[in-house]
C-alpha cells in the first residue's frame, strides 16, 4: 500500500514520539509498503515552537505538501501530530473528502497547561477534539487512553501499542565494556527523555533517595534545575548503544510524568532488566501491574526504593511482550484505505488543476486580474 505520513515530529529530534514513527515505518516498508513521510526537516521554512526552540515547526508548507500528496497519490493517509503540517495536512484531506487517520500522543492540553496556567484547559481539549473526531481512527496509546479520552467527547479510538528494538536495548548492555556510572554512589536511580516542564521531573530530583540520581536528556528546563539541584547528574542526551547502556548499568528507571500517553522509554529500560518506579498514571498502569517489572505509588519515592528490590530478570522478560513488528501490524490494520479507482481519480484530477493553476496562461490571467483591480481602485480613489 502507498501510505503517506504527516508529522511535526520528526528526524533530527529524538524523544517516543519520533522513536515511534520511525520505528513503525521501517517496519512497514520492511513488509513492502511505500511510506512517504511529510516533515519540518523537509527543507521547509520552519520556526520555533514557543518555549522549546529545540523543536521546529513549519507553518508555510500547505501549497507544497498539496503537491506532493497529489504526486504521491497515496492510499492511505495518516496524521501524526496537532502542528502545522498536521493541520494543513486535515484541511486538505477535509477538502478533498480524502479519509485519513490520526494519533494522540502526547496530552497536548496537559501540556500547555503546564507552561502556560493561566490558559483554559477545556480549549486546548475542544482543539484537540475537533482535529481527531474529524478523521477516521484516532490511535492512542492505551486502553486506559481510550477510556480517558472518551470521556472528553473523542470517537473511534482504538489502542495502538508501542515497542521497542530488542537488539538494542537488551540485558546484555549492562556493564558492557564498564560501568557508566563509574564513581557515583549506588544505587542508581536514573531517569531519560525530555528536560521539561511537562515531565515533572522535580517530583523525582526532590526526593531523598540513597545513592545517585541521573538525568539522561535535554530541554528547555536543564539550567534551571542543573542549578536548583547541584547534587543530580545531568549526563546530556544519549543515543543509540550509548542510550542503552544508560538505561541498563542503572538500578531502577524512574519516569515521574503524569502527562505522557505510554511512556516508550519504560519499555527500553525494562528490556535492560532495569525495574521502573512510576506513578499510576496512563501509561505506567497500562505496562507494570501485575508483571513484578516494576512498582506503581503516588508515593514516589516508596516505588523507587520498593523497585530495587525487584529482580531484573522479571523486567527483561516482561519487555519482550512488545515488538515493533506487531506494533506496525496494529497500525496497518487501524489506516482507513480509499478505494484504489475513488483515488485514482481524485489524484488525476487534482494534478490536472495544479497544472492548470500553475500554467503560464492561468498565471498571466491572474496578474492581469490582479493589476484590473489596482486600476479601478486608483479610479475610484
Amino acid at each position: 500500500m502507498k501510505i503517506l505520513l504527516v508529522t511535526d515530529a520528526w528526524e533530527p529530534q529524538m524523544n517516543g514520539v519520533v522513536r515511534t514513527l520511525s520505528e513503525t515505518v521501517n517496519a512497514l516498508r520492511g513488509r513492502g509498503h511505500v511510506v512517504e513521510v511529510i516533515a519540518p526537516s523537509d527543507g521547509y521554512l520552519t520556526v520555533p515552537l514557543p518555549t522549546y526552540p529545540d523543536i521546529r515547526l513549519a507553518p508555510f508548507a500547505k501549497r507544497d505538501m498539496q503537491r506532493r500528496i497529489a504526486a504521491f497519490a497515496p492510499e492511505a493517509i495518516h496524521i501524526a501530530t496537532e502542528g502545522p503540517l498536521g493541520l494543513a495536512a486535515r484541511a486538505l484531506c477535509l477538502k478533498w473528502a480524502m479519509p485519513f487517520t490520526t494519533s494522540y500522543h502526547t496530552k497536548f492540553p496537559e501540556y500547555i497547561k503546564a507552561r502556560f496556567p493561566w490558559f483554559p484547559m477545556s480549549w486546548s481539549y475542544a482543539f484537540v477534539r475537533s482535529f481527531h473526531n474529524s478523521g477516521g481512527q484516532t490511535m492512542v496509546t492505551t486502553p486506559s487512553m481510550v477510556a480517558f479520552l472518551k470521556e472528553r467527547g473523542f470517537t473511534g479510538l482504538a489502542p495502538w501499542a508501542r515497542g521497542v528494538n530488542l537488539s538494542l536495548f537488551h540485558t546484555g548492555q549492562r556493564f558492557s565494556p564498564e560501568d557508566v556510572y563509574a564513581g557515583l554512589p549506588r544505587p542508581i536511580f536514573v531517569n531519560v527523555g525530555r528536560i521539561a516542564v511537562e515531565k515533572n521531573l522535580e517530583a523525582f530530583l526532590a526526593l531523598d533517595l540513597p545513592g545517585s540520581k541521573v538525568i539522561v536528556g535535554d530541554g528547555p528546563q536543564l539550567e534551571q534545575l542543573k542549578k536548583k539541584y547541584p547534587d543530580a547528574h545531568f549526563v546530556g542526551a544519549k543515543y543509540e548503544t550509548e542510550l542503552a547502556r544508560h538505561f541498563a548499568d542503572a538500578d531502577v528507571f524512574v519516569f515521574p510524568s503524569r502527562t505522557d500517553t505510554f511512556g516508550l522509554v519504560i519499555i527500553e529500560a525494562l528490556a535492560t532488566g532495569t525495574p521502573v518506579a512510576a506513578y499510576p498514571v496512563s501509561g505506567p498502569i497500562d505496562i507494570i501491574p501485575g508483571s513484578g517489572a516494576g512498582v506503581l505509588d503516588e508515593d514516589l519515592k516508596t516505588a523507587c526504593l520498593a523497585a530495587l528490590e525487584l529482580p531484573r530478570e522479571t523486567a527483561a522478560s516482561h519487555a519482550q511482550n512488545y515488538s515493533w513488528e506487531s506494533v506496525s501490524d496494529e497500525f496497518f490494520n487501524l489506516l482507513t484505505p480509499e478505494y484504489e479507482p475513488k483515488a485514482r481519480r481524485r489524484w488525476r484530477r487534482s494534478r490536472r488543476m495544479m497544472r492548470i493553476a500553475g500554467s503560464p496562461y492561468h498565471l498571466a490571467k491572474r496578474d492581469l486580474r490582479r493589476a484590473w483591480r489596482h486600476v479601478r481602485g486608483k479610479g475610484k480613489d
